[in-house]
């Protein structure tokens, strides 16, 4: 049994234009049908680069307290 639904050939014409249309390399701003690709980021894309300064200066103090004795 086919679950898949069947598209009107308008359908199928308009799926064949967004697959054909070549990427636009030049302009990478993201689609007007794309608007969580505008969205700013979010969550762990924040955090982590300051998780990686405080490891560094962890890791800095580490091994200088480390050469100190």
């Amino acid at each position: 049994m086919d679950t898949e639904e069947s598209k009107t050939q308008k359908e199928e014409l308009e799926h064949l234009k967004e697959v054909k249309e070549p990427e636009d390399f030049e302009h990478p701003e993201p689609d007007a049908r794309q608007p969580e690709a505008k969205a700013p980021a979010k969550g762990l894309q924040r955090v982590l680069p300051i998780v990686i300064v405080v490891l560094g200066i962890l890791v800095a103090a580490m091994l200088i307290y480390g050469v100190a004795d």
